[in-house]
């Protein structure tokens, strides 16, 4: 089965290619439409997430990241929701974890829990026709944050999760995320994002996962949001890229950046800058953004039947700009030059052979 791990992991990455992070908890993505007065029921959110899968997007987007209400819904016209992408040749994959909880002994840091029963979980979500996996952690930065302690229960959460996935077939997505949320300048936050880096693949060594089958989801290095002094897109670029070729293996086929709370033209930007950097970049660097492929679609849509057309046309749109930065090729004046979304492409089903 190490084959077709490579291919799917190959696959998410291709060339142009990155992933759709569409794995909002219900709570969350309530919160989402409660900012625009949208009603969030079952039938809501799956009515938004067929929006997004429709969209024609598939030369743009590799994979999708399903959430578990989702992965168990049906489009409209009762296709199962993950084989509404995978007919398009959309990789789905799922969410994990159960989210971040208080780390007992370290006030203010979570571990990321969720590995009790995972390996049924992971069964069952390949049998719905799961190919990828996700799992999140998160890191809060401060003057004397992280603990050590916070990073090595993380580090070592994310790789036995990470182990349990290639077990049961599915390419993990291993998702260390340390926050913009700060006063944080970015000098700091390499530091800590190189020793979480750093720690995750000692886990991942202890763990004996085969890098070569997985993808890392890193934060871009950045100021945090609350630091006086914001970085240029060429220091993020640069200091981002300097962290990666210190701590990342080059077995590791993929790196798909989360946007982390960037504003989608910000994170689109950052990402082109880091692809136009000259020097060695061992692995393919692409996306896997949540809002800032989701924000302009969901305003777009607000809830309304008469928008779904305008919904897709606006993801279309932000994912075929994040496409180009992924390439190096995104230019500004692409934002003001849109390209009508086509319809849903008819490709070859995504096969395990």
């Amino acid at each position: 089965m190490g084959h077709a791990l490579e291919s799917v992991a190959a696959a998410l990455v291709a060339d142009g290619k990155g992933i759709l992070a569409a794995d909002e908890t219900v709570p969350t993505l309530t919160k989402r439409f409660d900012a625009l007065g949208i009603r969030s029921t079952e039938q809501s959110r799956r009515t938004y997430r067929e929006m997004l899968f429709t969209a024609g997007a598939a030369e743009f987007i590799g994979g999708v990241i399903l959430q578990d209400e989702t992965i168990h819904q049906k489009s409209s016209d009762g296709t199962p929701l993950a084989q509404v992408l995978s007919k398009q040749g959309v990789l789905p994959g799922i969410k994990v974890d159960t989210g971040a909880k208080p780390l007992a002994g370290f006030p203010g840091e979570t571990v990321t829990e969720g590995l009790d029963d995972l390996r049924d979980r992971l069964s069952a979500y390949h049998g719905m026709g799961a190919r990828f996996a996700k799992w999140r952690a998160v890191i809060h930065i401060s003057d004397t944050l992280p603990s050590h302690g916070c990073i090595s229960a993380n580090a070592h959460a994310l790789a036995r999760y990470a182990a349990l996935c290639q077990e049961q077939d599915l390419v993990p997505i291993v998702e260390p995320e340390v926050l913009m949320d700060g006063s944080h300048s970015i000098e700091r936050c390499e530091e800590v994002t190189g020793a979480v880096q750093q720690a995750v693949f000692h886990a991942l060594s202890e763990q004996r996962v085969r890098l070569e089958r997985m993808l890392l989801k890193p934060n871009m290095v950045i100021a945090g949001k609350g630091c006086p002094h914001q970085a240029s897109v060429q220091e993020v670029a640069a200091a981002t890229l300097r962290c990666l070729r210190r701590h990342v293996p080059a077995a590791v086929p993929g790196i798909v950046f989360l946007s982390g709370g960037q504003e989608d033209r910000e994170a689109t930007v950052h990402l082109e800058a880091i692809n136009r950097l000259p020097g060695p970049k061992p692995w393919k660097i692409s996306f896997s953004f949540g809002r800032a492929l989701q924000d302009h679609p969901l305003e777009t849509w607000r809830g309304r039947d008469e928008n779904l057309v305008a919904g897709r046309q606006a993801l279309y749109q932000r994912a075929r700009f994040t496409s180009a930065a992924s390439l190096g090729k995104y230019t500004a004046e692409m934002e003001v030059t849109p390209v009508s979304a086509p319809s849903p492409p008819h490709r070859r089903e995504w096969r395990d052979d």
